[in-house]
């Protein structure tokens, strides 16, 4: 019987050093080499200082930018707590919230129906990302803050949209981080 509790016990150190060290270590150290840019968090650049993550979403409040998805992370775009509200679609507080983005975004819209994902968070709360009909949404309200044509803003939406993975996977979608840095590129 002691036999099987030793053999048990060094299977269980064995697998723990294998499994919870050596290939988590392997793992990290390949990604490194094959994918160093996503390995390292997708991180932005802007005159040698990083500036935000291709992976996170930003708070942007000024007029002459593309707004994200409102965020339920933390005190809002907080990675270090990142998650949803938890609120159910019936809760009074949420519906509220929706209502009144949805009013705030309504009046300056000219009638457009305001897209569902300018007003309602990500599981995660730190979607990067806006539908190209949310980039369009908005299009107006930064070619006017920049003194810009609205095709000029319109063009940078389409270079700066992804397309679905393989043709086949995900939804048509704009990096907000990107788009207002190309922004801020053109305003040069």
């Amino acid at each position: 019987m002691r036999s099987i509790w030793l053999t048990s016990i060094r299977f269980t150190l064995v697998t723990a050093l294998i499994l919870g060290i050596g290939y988590p270590l392997f793992i990290t150290g390949l990604a490194g080499l094959l994918f160093p840019h996503q390995a390292n968090g997708s991180l932005l650049l802007k005159d040698g200082h990083v500036i935000g993550s291709e992976l996170l979403a930003q708070s942007f409040t000024s007029d002459k930018y593309f707004h994200p998805r409102p965020s339920a992370a933390g005190n809002g775009y907080d990675a270090t707590n990142s998650g949803g509200s938890n609120l159910a679609p019936s809760n009074k507080a949420l519906v509220d919230r929706i209502q009144g983005d949805i009013d705030k975004l309504a009046k300056d819209s000219g009638g457009k129906p305001v897209p569902i994902d300018l007003v309602t968070t990500s599981g995660s709360g730190l979607d990067p990302d806006i539908t190209p009909d949310s980039a369009d949404f908005q299009a107006e309200r930064v070619a006017k803050a920049r003194g810009l044509s609205i095709d000029v803003v319109k063009k940078l939406i389409a270079d700066n949209t992804t397309g679905r993975q393989f043709k086949l996977l995900g939804e048509p979608r704009v990096n907000v981080l990107a788009l207002n840095l190309a922004l801020d590129k053109l305003s040069k």
